[in-house]
């Protein structure tokens, strides 16, 4: 495959070029058919080409394809945020800003933090991950590879430990760095905002506790701090729920959405409370792709697909396929270790054995598992945790034959 054109910056997982999708099969350029247990980076919860999105989207095409929004504004915009209004479960009255992606939806979820806060200082968590341009690379929690050769980045950002079982940090230990920050580092009145993702995506599927989400929030509201929750992998339906903040008995000030929020067409969102999201002056927020026609189009359609009972029959089943595989792996295979993250959204540590490191060990994987067939995709400080993002929508007997080319790849490892 050639990619001389192509900047050498860019980390291409699998040198394979694909042209067709359906569901959760692609057929490369000459025709090989894999199965995407990636999904574009948790883009396509709802699979490739699904029937809904093409329909509605083929036909905003045919009516409106772009407008400004804050130019000129169009239907489709208003019509989404009103089904987010309603799809959101956030008790508050909110207000939306429309972006295309979940770093323009970070970067103006801080200019927002700054302006109702008159504050600067964030506190952001290790092995963070919140997007690659200048201000969001500052909340990453990992240097390699984002960071590296960028120098000093912009704003005042401060990192805590992500406590949960999967990282081995308690909430207590995570409360005591905070805290510490507070005493060592810079005054809490400094502080505009507080972000965090409920289940890390690139830090590797690790779930946040739920006892310190509690003392956070509370935190947050005893000192004025904005409390920003980034869902834009984990939302949409990627644990079972629509969001996985649900399962942590609090609500975020502020709530970044992307990824599978159009399922495959670059959309992304920001809902919080309205009082902090109209902090800007008129003119502050905006983008002139913002909200495009084609996109709302298709976010309509996924949100009237996910409806609750879809998304939580769909999570059971593909949390019970991911238990059942990796019942099955651990304990045979020295290198495979525990499951993280929870529901639909699980990851599967590698570890080190004699002859490799887990991030050999799974990059080994990669290589044999797309030669068998399936394409899977690494995430961790240490690329040593797998991944597995198939769609949502995945019918069983194609996860059951994803699982066992896995496993044929698996056993095929040196211990």
């Amino acid at each position: 495959m050639e990619f001389s054109l192509i900047s050498r910056s860019i980390n291409i997982v699998h040198p394979v070029c694909i042209e067709r999708g359906k569901n959760a099969e692609v057929w490369d350029v000459s025709g090989r058919r894999f199965l995407d247990f990636i999904g574009g980076i948790g883009v396509l919860n709802l699979g490739h080409c699904h029937p809904l999105v093409v329909e509605r989207s083929t036909q905003q095409l045919q009516k409106l394809i772009h407008s400004a929004f804050n130019a000129v504004p169009h239907q489709k915009y208003l019509e989404l945020t009103r089904a987010l209004n309603n799809f959101i479960p956030l008790g508050y009255e909110k207000t939306f800003m429309l972006t295309n992606s979940g770093t323009e939806a970070t970067e103006n979820a801080l200019k927002i933090a700054r302006a109702s806060t008159g504050r600067q200082a964030v506190i952001a968590f290790d092995d963070a991950f919140h997007g690659r341009t200048l201000a969001a690379l500052a909340l990453n929690g990992k240097v390699k590879p984002y960071k590296n050769q960028i120098g000093l980045l912009p704003g005042t950002v401060f990192h805590a430990p992500f406590p949960g079982k999967d990282s081995g940090v308690t909430a207590e230990e995570a409360k005591a760095a905070v805290l510490r920050l507070f005493e060592v580092e810079v005054a809490v009145t400094d502080v505009a905002a507080i972000i965090i993702e409920p289940i890390q995506g690139e830090g590797g599927f690790r779930s946040l506790d739920a006892a310190f989400a509690v003392w956070l929030r509370r935190l947050c509201d005893e000192n004025g701090i904005v409390l920003i929750m980034d869902e834009i992998q984990s939302g949409f339906g990627r644990t079972g729920k629509k969001f996985a903040f649900e399962a942590l008995g609090i609500e975020p000030d502020l709530l970044l959405m992307g990824k599978s929020m159009a399922n495959g067409l670059p959309l992304a969102a920001i809902a919080g409370k309205k009082a902090i999201v109209d902090a800007l002056p008129r003119g502050g927020l905006g983008g002139t792709y913002s909200g495009n026609a084609v996109a709302c189009a298709a976010s309509l359609a996924v949100i009237e697909t996910m409806t609750t009972t879809s998304l939580a029959e769909w999570g059971e089943a593909m949390e019970s396929a991911i238990v059942k595989a990796h019942q099955r792996w651990h304990g045979d295979l020295p290198m495979i270790g525990e499951l993280t993250g929870t529901g639909a959204m699980r990851g599967i540590v590698f570890k080190d054995t004699a002859n490799a490191t887990g991030a050999e060990h799974l990059d080994t994987l990669l290589a044999a598992a797309r030669e068998a067939g399936i394409l899977l995709m690494p995430s961790g400080r240490y690329r040593n945790i797998l991944r597995l993002l198939p769609p949502l929508t995945t019918p069983p007997a194609i996860l059951e034959e994803g699982f066992l080319l896995i496993e044929q790849a698996l056993f095929n490892l040196r211990a």
